[in-house]
């Protein structure tokens, strides 16, 4: 089975990201697409496992395994959580939908941590542009200004929205380098000071329910094995009486 194989066949949950998700596209605006395949279950029993991840095989389109984008999930990974949260669904089934529901599940007050460690890694880069070339890469920092704010309402409200909705115009002003740098510094320092303030009240809790999750993988992994020593069942039937050949 190769990677297309897997993508094209088991895949459970599709979407765009980027900048069309998050309320920021604009004419020039690229389609990110995001995914989520079940690799079927007999495929690890083998000595080579599937892959935890596959580029393609469109454009701009990243997929992950399952289980891997369980564990990721549950270690509040940004990217991961906001793929789970997005308002442009493409394509979907029933272990797709089952997936979704478990949104809840995923988070929890580790966002704290990895949203803001991930932001400051992006803001040391952008002050080494701007240290390097005079100017940071100001469509980073839009999107580093959009991450900040998405993550303080979550630890705020527990709750994860991505579309940026009324700030939006500001910060297309940003990646239009009509804001100073030093604005956008001052307003990402208050955005993480905001995150750092919410935090211990957060309506989030301390941990994921990663029971739940396991649970939920579990079940998918069985009826996948199942599913497929019935497909070989039938398969050696219809051979037993000579209906192929």
């Amino acid at each position: 089975m190769t990677s297309a194989d897997l993508v094209r066949d088991h895949t459970i949950y599709s979407c765009v990201m980027g900048s069309r998700a998050f309320g920021l596209a604009t004419d020039g605006s690229d389609t990110d697409r995001r995914g989520v395949f079940l690799a079927p279950t007999p495929l690890f029993w083998r000595f080579e496992k599937p892959p935890t991840h596959l580029e393609g095989p469109a454009d701009e389109q990243f997929s992950w395994e399952l289980e891997r984008f369980c564990e990721l999930a549950l270690r509040a990974n940004p990217n991961v959580l906001e793929c789970l949260h997005s308002p442009l669904v493409e394509r979907i089934d029933d272990t797709g939908r089952e997936l979704l529901s478990l949104r809840g599940a995923f988070l929890s007050r580790h966002a704290h941590q990895t949203f803001m460690r991930y932001a400051e890694g992006q803001r040391r880069k952008l002050e080494s542009d701007v240290r390097l070339h005079g100017a940071p890469r100001w469509k980073h920092a839009m999107h580093l200004l959009r991450l900040l704010g998405s993550g303080r309402d979550l630890l705020r409200t527990g709750e994860l929205v991505i579309d940026v909705g009324a700030d939006r115009e500001r910060l297309l002003a940003v990646k239009r380098g009509e804001v100073p740098w030093q604005r956008v510094e001052e307003w990402m320092t208050r955005l993480t000071a905001e995150a750092d303030a919410v935090a211990p009240g957060s309506p989030l809790p301390p941990e994921p329910d990663r029971a739940r999750v396991e649970d939920f993988l579990f079940r998918i992994r069985r009826v996948s094995a199942l599913q497929s020593y019935a497909d070989d069942e039938v398969a050696q039937r219809v051979v037993d009486g000579g209906l192929v050949g």
